[in-house]
């Protein structure tokens, strides 16, 4: 059995919205909406103040605005919020070196071995809410637990500004017991549609579950329910997993609910290539293969890739490859997804052409101004300068201003 650990799950509060109500103290306490006003649009984000009109993000923007009608909405600027998102990655890799982000707002960091240093769990935790909030402006949830299923659990206990802490399981059995009266639609993977299932099996809560026999649990759901029946009983030892970026660089984001319109998925897979295409070249390093991630509501995964003649660092090239490889997918059969994601594999071959005797003379165009594109942040903050549409196809007309569509907050 392994040994005890404290994992925290970290989750900055309506994100996207929050850094709008940051950036414009007049919204602050008022209802704001981040995304698009397109027919096609979905909310990106909804501040507290939103949701209890009813919005929240992944909905038609169309039906937020019906029940909020008088909501701000707020145009995305992913390059602040991605500048925001590292500088919260930032905090919580002074607690440990074993961080897992999840998406641009919310983490899991393995903090056992800090504990000697920094203290306990719980005061480490306080630390993270308090630099986020003198440093950022910004507040956060953190969840303590055993495993990275209870802590993500917690986290969501008492938002906003939260923070819950779960018992060891000591003696055995605790643990279970406090995840027991818990609704069986907070288990990971069951959404709407599936907890009909489980309601008819009569599995409601968590102890429903909890009681079952494996085989009854395999019979009656299925075989991803047994997994999820080791989860109700507290039973979780997925490591936490840090990315390297000496083998790629990437993003990924969960949306709160499955995304049905294909369109929307691949905005948001724009913005997240064009900030980890930002990264890699801060690396000074180079891609071939971009490889896709879509994860759907009942958490199967899949990746599609493509790989390319000649290394690169252009956003455009990245971008049109990124999209190639998810409409490949999409054509064949789309699927509402929950959470999309892109990784820029290094270049093994460092800062060449990747062999081409001759540079591709649109690709090293393209390069160049992302040059430029990049010094301008630098020195003027990355909402200085904008990208409109890079794919010229029949998808739409730019956005105004450039702004790039950002992912879903799961917060």
């Amino acid at each position: 059995m392994p040994g005890a650990r404290t994992i925290l799950h970290a989750d900055l509060d309506a994100f996207f919205a929050s850094v709008e109500q940051l950036d414009d103290p007049s919204l602050r306490g008022q209802p704001v909406l981040v995304g698009g006003r397109s027919p096609r649009s979905v909310v990106a984000a909804a501040s507290y103040e939103a949701r209890a009109f009813g919005c929240r993000s992944a909905m038609p923007m169309g039906r937020a605005l019906a029940l909020c009608p008088h909501a701000h909405v707020a145009r995305p600027r992913f390059a602040r919020y991605s500048e925001l998102s590292t500088r919260f990655m930032a905090i919580l890799g002074r607690c440990s070196p074993l961080v897992e982000p999840l998406s641009v707002d919310e983490a899991f960091i393995d903090c056992t071995g800090s504990e000697r240093l920094l203290g306990t769990g719980r005061t480490i935790a306080e630390g993270v809410r308090r630099a986020v909030r003198e440093e950022l402006g910004l507040t956060v949830s953190v969840g303590v637990g055993p495993n990275k299923f209870v802590a993500k659990l917690a986290s969501d206990m008492h938002k906003p500004d939260g923070l819950t802490e779960v018992p060891a399981d000591e003696p055995p059995g605790t643990l279970a017991a406090w995840l027991a009266p818990l609704p069986i639609e907070r288990m990971w993977g069951v959404g709407p549609r599936s907890a009909g299932a489980f309601h008819a099996a009569g599995v409601r809560t968590f102890a429903d579950l909890q009681r079952m026999h494996e085989r009854t649990v395999r019979d009656a759901l299925g075989d991803h329910a047994v997994a999820m029946r080791q989860r109700a009983l507290g039973h979780d030892d997925r490591p936490v997993e840090v990315e390297h970026e000496a083998k790629g660089f990437g993003h990924e984001t969960t949306f709160d609910e499955d995304v049905a319109d294909p369109e929307a998925v691949e905005d948001v897979l724009r913005g997240l290539v064009e900030s980890a295409a930002m990264r890699m070249r801060a690396a000074t390093a180079r891609a071939r293969t971009v490889t896709v991630k879509i994860r759907f509501g009942d958490f199967e995964t899949i990746t599609r890739s493509r790989t390319l003649d000649a290394a690169t660092d252009a956003t455009l090239v990245l971008v049109r490859t990124a999209r190639e490889a998810f409409r490949a997918w999409s054509a064949r059969g789309f699927r509402p997804v929950r959470l999309v994601g892109v990784r820029l594999a290094r270049d093994e071959g460092g800062t060449d052409t990747g062999g081409s005797l001759f540079a591709d003379p649109d690709d090293e165009r393209q390069r160049a101004l992302d040059r430029v594109a990049d010094a301008v942040a630098r020195r003027f903050g990355k909402d200085a300068i904008g990208r409109g549409r890079v794919d010229g196809g029949p998808r739409g007309q730019p956005r105004a201003g450039g702004q790039q569509s950002p992912p879903q907050s799961s917060a």
